[in-house]
């Protein structure tokens, strides 16, 4: 389907961001619809680089606004027929420039494949959560209901109470009145006294009522603090946990402070509802009085939720971090980290008041080894709404460091020790709420960090991140790693996808997983029930742990390789044996990349090539790594590899991506306008990418890598060179043009009779050694 037709079909938030990408006159959104098909065909990327395209382009584009004014002319579509003339003179401005106008039209469309992007995430996220989206929105919509329920309940409170005020002020002013005149007839009196019996047995009445009406609205308050406090803020702060190792989960706070908000503000009135209580019992009170007997009682609950819910209300909403770090929760000592607070409780009256102060390890744990912090920097901010886009009450702090207290650590009644990037470390805040005759000490806690000292420690410390926010719901146990848990297949594959979901904007589907999966465990039909060790994670076969090779491929992909990836150019995680049997179906020249299983941070790909009789023959290349893909793209690895054959003929044996799409249909928009002799990678390509046939060679000796096992890979032509010479003790048989080339790391330098082998053609094709 064409980009603009996807455009418009997307749901309407994001038709919203069309609308306003479309805001501006570089490209109007009437010349971009009627002239769609045209636009998406052309190389604007070429464009904006060679004047002579540009002024094509340029010249045909205003060619297609006449053919489309000279429509609107006969449909009379008078507008459109103005909108069109304008928009050509308006274009007659990139005349001299038309570079510029290729440019502006380039960005557009990236802009519009950003929103396709953004749909295409939010569809996949959608995807996953969509029963659990249904379970939240329901329980949203209940707590909403019953929000508005306790609203009008409060409503009703200050009515009732305004009608106890009036009733005892009428039964006051008649007794008032009553004492003032001088009854003398007994009987008249006597009918007094029972009239204001009968007064003030109906004003208890109505203080009982307004009693038991209190009780009631504490106990829907009290409902809706625990579904709040138990409920809500917990699950948030697991979606918290979450995000910060990657999950595409919603952290924002809005919606939990207005409901915080509109608690507290019930509870507050109904503190001063009892203080009205108070007030009119200090002015008519009675044998019995139903107030005197209840209010207290009252008093101390509505203390008691108030209190509860303001101490809950107190949140890291953004976890310390370092500017340049892996992720959240690892810190390093003498280098600024930056973490938020916020009240869910908004009193704009406080705004400014309640200074917030940061320690460290209050409760340390007396373990051996373990080391203590002091926090540096402004340690002391007030809550504030200026710092808050949402306007809610947050201290913001952007500038703290750690360091390190030199007495710290060495002693320790347990003799468990951890490892430095198994320390857990808390962080806490303090601050004092003082309102309305209310004075509340709250104290909100930091999710536990790794706190490191050299830079080469970021990523064992990032794997202890992971897995406790991956596994532990306690989150203030810092004892943690003394006796780690397990995690589930489950929660590991789930958690191991939200690191590139994250970091590239597209997650791991089920046969990634699947072949991560055997990795691990073997072959199993079910991997629901496995589970993976702590040290199987990041300790096994040190200093290439699993997530030492994890962590690789994710930075690969994230530096050289994200926009293949996010396409789902890239298959990946994907066996060799599973490899051999997906390509062994496909026609020649059949191809896919995976990651190397036994190279840290590299890529390989393998196609289908055919023996002499037909058979299908897959070979598979040295893995490539970051020193290789720093000097030229993948894509233009792909489009420039080539094999010369028997005749010296280049051949480029990457013809079809897996599973039968056209190599240059898959990666042609990667590719960089310049080629053959004006490629800037051609000196590259020259000395690295080209490969000689060679039939009836000496098989090599050394063992196969990991990565050739499947598969015939190509060698350096002076490795096997070399080979040779030792067979033939004549090391002069290798000639001068081939002792000054270097062996290339990236290809495989031993396998079972190999048909290629690499050369620089830049110099004319030798002999055999």
């Amino acid at each position: 389907m064409a980009q603009w037709e996807k455009l418009r079909q997307l749901p309407a938030v994001y038709g919203q961001q069309l609308h306003e990408l479309y805001d501006r006159d570089a490209l109007p959104m009437d010349v971009r619809h009627y002239l769609s098909a045209w636009i998406e065909k052309q190389e604007w990327q070429r464009a904006a680089r060679d004047h002579d395209l540009a002024m094509v382009l340029f010249q045909v584009l205003l060619e297609n606004l006449d053919i489309q004014h000279s429509r609107f002319v006969q449909e009379e579509s008078f507008l459109l027929q103005h909108n069109i003339r304008r928009y050509k003179q308006n274009f007659q401005r990139y005349l001299d420039d038309p570079c510029a106008l290729a440019s502006t039209i380039l960005w557009f469309l990236e802009k519009e494949k950003e929103i396709l992007r953004s749909a295409d995430l939010a569809e996949q996220v959608q995807f996953l959560r969509v029963e659990q989206e249904a379970m939240e929105t329901s329980s949203q919509q209940d707590l909403e209901r019953k929000m508005a329920g306790l609203k009008n309940e409060v409503q009703c409170m200050e009515h009732t109470m305004l009608c106890l005020e009036e009733q005892q002020d009428e039964f006051d002013f008649k007794y008032q009145t009553h004492k003032m005149e001088a009854v003398v007839d007994e009987a008249e009196k006597q009918e007094k006294i029972k009239l204001f019996q009968l007064l003030i047995n109906k004003l208890n009445d109505c203080r009982k009522s307004t009693l038991a009406d209190l009780n009631k609205l504490l106990d829907k308050i009290e409902e809706l603090n625990d579904m709040l406090v138990k409920k809500e803020l917990v699950e948030w702060q697991r979606r918290q946990q979450k995000a910060c190792i990657g999950a595409p989960d919603n952290v924002c706070l809005d919606q939990l402070e207005n409901w915080f908000t509109c608690v507290a503000v019930c509870l507050f009135q109904v503190r001063e509802f009892l203080s009205k209580l108070e007030e009119l019992v200090g002015k008519l009170s009675y044998a019995n009085d139903p107030v005197k007997a209840q209010k207290p009682a009252l008093q101390s609950r509505t203390d008691t939720l108030l209190e509860d819910l303001l101490k809950s209300s107190f949140v890291v909403e953004t976890q310390p971090s370092m500017p340049q770090g892996k992720g959240p929760l690892v810190l390093r000592t003498n280098v600024q980290f930056s973490v938020k607070t916020r009240l869910l409780v908004k009193v704009p009256e406080l705004n400014h008041s309640m200074k917030v102060n940061v320690s460290m390890d209050r409760e340390a744990p007396q373990m051996k080894g373990y080391r203590r912090f002091n926090v540096l920097g402004s340690k002391t901010k007030a809550l504030n709404m200026a710092e808050s886009q949402s306007g809610g009450m947050v201290a913001d702090f952007r500038h703290l460091t750690l360091k390190e207290q030199k007495s710290g650590g060495g002693k320790g009644v347990s003799d468990i020790s951890l490892s430095v990037t198994e320390e857990l470390h808390l962080i806490y805040f303090d601050t004092v709420f003082e309102f309305k005759g209310l004075s509340v000490e709250l104290q909100a806690c930091s999710l536990p960090v790794i706190i490191i000292s050299n830079s080469s420690q970021q990523q064992s410390a990032w794997a202890s991140v992971l897995w406790f926010n991956m596994i532990s719901l306690d989150t203030k146990d810092v004892m943690f790693f003394a006796n780690c848990p397990a995690a589930t297949w489950p929660q590991f594959g789930e958690m191991l996808s939200w690191q590139f979901l994250s970091a590239t904007k597209r997650g791991l589907n089920d046969a990634q997983l699947e072949m991560i999966a055997h990795r691990l465990f073997g072959k199993k039909q079910d991997y629901g029930t496995c589970k993976v060790a702590w040290s199987k994670f990041s300790k096994e076969n040190p200093p290439d742990t699993f997530w030492v090779w994890f962590d690789g491929i994710l930075v690969m992909v994230k530096t050289y390789l994200e926009n293949l990836w996010r396409d789902g150019h890239i298959m990946g995680f994907v066996n060799k044996s599973k490899e051999k049997s997906l390509l062994k179906k496909k026609q020649r020249g059949t191809f896919l990349l995976r990651f190397s299983e036994s190279v840290i941070g590299a890529i390989t790909f393998s196609w289908v090539d055919t023996t002499i009789t037909g058979e299908p023959d897959i070979k598979t290349v040295q893995p490539f790594t970051k020193v290789d893909l720093s000097q030229i793209p993948f894509h233009e690895i792909i489009r420039n590899f080539q094999i010369l054959e028997a005749e010296n003929i280049p051949e480029n044996p990457l013809v079809y991506l897996y599973p039968n799409t056209p190599k240059d249909e898959a990666f042609g928009k990667y590719y960089t306008e310049k080629t053959g002799s004006d490629s800037p990678y051609i000196k590259y390509i020259k000395t690295k990418l080209m490969f000689v046939s060679k039939e009836n060679t000496l098989e090599a000796k050394s063992p196969m890598p990991s990565d050739m096992a499947q598969g015939e890979a190509l060698e350096p032509i002076n490795g096997l060179c070399e080979e040779a010479a030792e067979q033939n003790e004549d090391p002069q048989t290798l000639t001068s043009p081939l002792e000054m080339y270097h062996p290339d790391p990236m290809l495989s330098s031993s396998v079972a009779r190999p048909r290629g082998r690499f050369t620089d053609v830049s110099q004319q094709p030798q002999p055999l050694c």
